[in-house]
């Protein structure tokens, strides 16, 4: 039966989905945070990694063809950081996490996640944008991408503010390589789940929340990629990665 927490569930989803994909993340972190504050912040590590990366797929995907269509992909940026990323996803999604350290871990994602989201300005310049050459980026996509396979994110969060913050690209560009690099890093995550005998993916679950995430996705990457500039909605988000990280702390100190 569809209950009213049901709804408030999927209601969040959707509102993560269509903030995150407005600059060109999946949302991750966002999903952790909803689903940490619910019933299935009680489900083991490999259950929450794994659906957060279903979810992902469905956003990172929409944002990328969004982006990449009112063309603002530049593969050469992409390109190393994704061929570092996906091998070491996998070695992170093939390893099991013990409940502890992945609530400490995920609460100091979440946490930087949202410090990351505070600390990002706007800036649309153009001027004093340098391509990173690939021993710059192979370790930043790296390290990246064994941070995501182990935490369960897509590694958007991390990507964006270190490529807006080196002046690699503008906003809109480190959005479409994110988009991509997080669909690729959670596709691999999965894969390195799946070798390592962990997937285990409810579809009676995750259906619902796919159906949810698929309409916030669309929409916030549109918007991001044909309209936006992006403002004050994101401290909506900051406090529910602060909240959702303070609560698994909670449990981990009970």
């Amino acid at each position: 039966m569809f209950t009213e927490s049901d709804f408030l569930i999927l209601l969040a989803l959707f509102l993560v989905a269509l903030l995150y994909s407005s600059v060109g993340h999946g949302g991750a972190s966002g999903y952790l945070a909803v689903l940490s504050l619910t019933i299935y912040g009680e489900y083991d590590s490999s259950w929450l990694k794994q659906h957060a990366w279903c979810l992902n797929l469905v956003v990172a995907s929409i944002a990328f063809y969004h982006y990449r269509k009112a063309g603002f992909h530049v593969p050469k940026l992409t390109l190393p950081f994704v061929i570092a990323s996906i091998p070491f996803a996998i070695i992170g999604g093939y390893m099991k996490v013990d409940g502890a350290i992945y609530d400490t871990l995920l609460s100091i994602t979440l946490i930087l996640a949202a410090y990351k989201l505070f600390q990002t300005k706007e800036n649309n310049d153009e001027e004093g944008i340098v391509t990173p050459n690939y021993s710059t980026a192979i370790p930043v996509g790296g390290g990246i991408g064994l941070m995501s396979g182990f935490i369960g994110v897509g590694g958007g969060i991390f990507l964006s503010p270190i490529i807006l913050l080196k002046k690699w690209a503008t906003p809109k560009t480190a959005a479409a390589t994110s988009a991509l690099f997080i669909l690729l890093n959670s596709i691999s995550g999965l894969f390195g789940a799946s070798i390592s005998g962990q997937l285990k993916i409810d579809i009676e679950v995750l259906l619902p929340f796919v159906f949810a995430v698929l309409i916030g996705g669309y929409l916030g990457s549109k918007y991001g990629s044909e309209v936006a500039r992006q403002r004050g909605i994101r401290y909506l988000l900051i406090s529910v990665l602060v909240i959702a990280s303070m609560r698994r702390i909670t449990m981990l100190l009970a």
